[in-house]
């Protein structure tokens, strides 16, 4: 592997989630909040449609750094912007994610910025990924 220095850019990846994501998610998470699979609630309360869970969306994110393949994911952290607003549709809502080194730090571990996006617009805010290798 060669040297990592800060500013290099992970692989980007891109994930498309459905409502079926969402069941999925849902019965292993044990989340069965009817924001995220009931069309009527959801509006109800003042969303646009059905959103897919933060924590899957996090999660997603997550995989930018697993899937580099550098070393442990050792802290992982971020805030939740806005919400992936997921059609009852089989194309689903497509994220795109990414992520770039921010720093090397003292102990030599990594940190990774990470970037999720909806429509061109952030669904994680402050997303850092800390990187053992």
């Amino acid at each position: 592997m060669s040297e990592i220095a800060v500013g290099d850019v992970l692989p980007e990846l891109r994930v498309r989630i459905t409502r079926a994501d969402l069941v999925r998610y849902a019965g292993a998470a044990l989340d069965f909040n009817p924001i995220h699979w009931n069309e009527a609630f959801a509006k109800g309360v003042g969303l646009p449609d059905v959103i897919a869970h933060g924590m899957l969306t996090m999660a997603l994110a997550g995989r930018v750094v697993t899937a580099w393949g550098v070393g442990a994911l050792v802290d992982y952290q971020a805030r939740f912007t806005r919400p992936v607003v997921v059609p009852n549709d089989d194309t689903g809502a497509l994220v795109e994610l990414s992520g770039k080194v921010g720093a090397i730090l003292e102990d030599g571990t990594i940190r990774v910025d990470l970037s999720a996006k909806f429509d061109g617009r952030a669904v994680l805010g402050k997303a850092i990924a800390i990187v053992r290798p």
